[in-house]
């Protein structure tokens, strides 16, 4: 799939690492490091401008590494880029753990997964079909 991008940053564009990587790299694109204080929030630029085809979106996801290891995730994930959309790419980046962390220029941040959607027709109606599972929410299917 070919989709259309505008580079900012001083950064080579995102690509898959191997060939059974499902996202790429997204690269914080700074003029200076950013700290990001204990449970301090921030949204870090990419640099990077998309335009995706109608049914298609862009999910920026954390990177495991960077949220095992610093505590650093992103806060809205995953975040959604609608294929409409034709401002820059940023991450919302939080600092879970009880250490500043510093954010540098071209520092992976995030991954971006391409993903393919549905859109969806509602069918109003008064009631639903029975299930085993009925209404029972949140942990209802696993070992008591």
């Amino acid at each position: 799939m070919q989709i259309k991008i505008i580079n900012k940053s001083n950064h080579d564009l995102p690509h898959y690492e191997t060939i059974a990587s499902a996202g790429m790299d997204l690269r914080a694109n700074l003029t200076e490091p950013r700290i990001l204080k204990p449970l301090e929030r921030s949204i870090v630029g990419t640099g990077l401008f998309i335009e995706l085809p109608v049914g298609i979106e862009a999910q920026v996801r954390p990177r495991s590494g960077l949220a095992a290891k610093k505590g650093i995730t992103v806060l809205n994930a995953p975040g959604t880029v609608d294929a409409d959309y034709r401002g820059e790419i940023g991450v919302i980046l939080v600092n879970l753990s009880n250490e500043d962390f510093t954010i540098n220029n071209g520092e992976r941040i995030a991954q971006l997964v391409i993903a393919k959607h549905e859109r969806a027709d509602w069918t109003e109606l008064n009631e639903l079909s029975e299930t085993d599972r009925g209404e029972g929410g949140f942990g209802s299917t696993g070992v008591k």
